[in-house]
């Protein structure tokens, strides 16, 4: 029998070499978001194991490519537009506590790559890095939602945010997600390798609705000069579409 080390090896070369990748619809599912709901513990931890078995079952089909297991920030619990300000009201250790446990249930899921996304607070990276250094096995890539080209969303340097990943082997890569299109460029040159921005328009966090508009000839365009620019993996966060990921196949081709 081959060695599980060896094959998650495999499938992360494959990724890094720009495979296509199922994210798991757990972002915004948590442990306590669920009981919130009226399901039991045991009964939301079922739920986010679900959502590694959909992705999968959704990437047979398909007949190739990678299962990333989301897991999205505290502010996506809160659901007040918190992952886009950093604002929380939890330290370091208390957020260290909030994601071990789904952190957990999806590091041994079976999932081929954990997707640490949409970081917007500095305290909120640390605590992942050290559940990150506890599961060394456990391969994954980290992406800060940023404010501008040059910080994440609490206003910490996105330079000091991706360097607390720097020793860690197992962090495949480092960059941002659900962030402005126009922020990219300045991003990957600040060292961002993976990119998947939102499609232009933004969220508005007392009205719940996003305004504004995008053009998917547009988004591709972008992503060519994002991969000239020194990205490796490229691909659509909040409101992009199948016609912005098409112009992205498009464009790189």
């Amino acid at each position: 029998m081959e060695d599980p080390d060896v094959i998650r090896r495999a499938h992360l070369d494959y990724f890094m070499a720009g495979a296509d990748v199922a994210t798991t619809a757990s972002y915004q599912a948590s442990i306590a978001g669920f009981v919130r709901h009226g399901l039991t513990p045991d009964q939301a931890r079922d739920l986010i194991r679900l959502s590694v078995t959909l992705a999968a079952q959704a990437r047979d089909a398909a007949g190739h490519g990678l299962v990333a297991a989301s897991v999205g920030p505290y502010g996506a619990y809160l659901a007040n537009g918190a992952e886009y300000t950093g604002d929380y009201d939890l330290d370091e250790g208390g957020l260290l506590d909030w994601h071990r446990d789904r952190f957990e249930i999806l590091a041994t899921s079976g999932a081929d790559v954990l997707a640490c996304e949409t970081i917007p607070s500095f305290d909120e990276a640390r605590a992942l890095a050290t559940l990150l250094r506890e599961t060394p096995s456990v391969q994954a890539w980290v992406s800060f939602s940023c404010r501008d080209g040059e910080h994440i969303n609490d206003g910490t340097a996105f330079k000091d945010s991706a360097a607390l990943f720097e020793d860690l082997p197992n962090v495949t890569a480092v960059g941002v997600n659900c962030t402005a299109p126009r922020f990219i460029p300045s991003l990957i040159r600040q060292g961002a390798t993976v990119v998947y921005p939102n499609s232009g328009e933004t969220w508005d966090a007392a009205a719940q609705r996003w305004t504004g508009l995008t053009d998917p000839v547009e988004y591709g365009e972008a992503a060519a000069e994002w991969r000239a620019l020194g990205a490796t993996h490229i691909g659509g966060c909040c409101r992009t579409t199948p016609a912005h990921i098409r112009e992205i196949r498009s464009h790189l081709a």
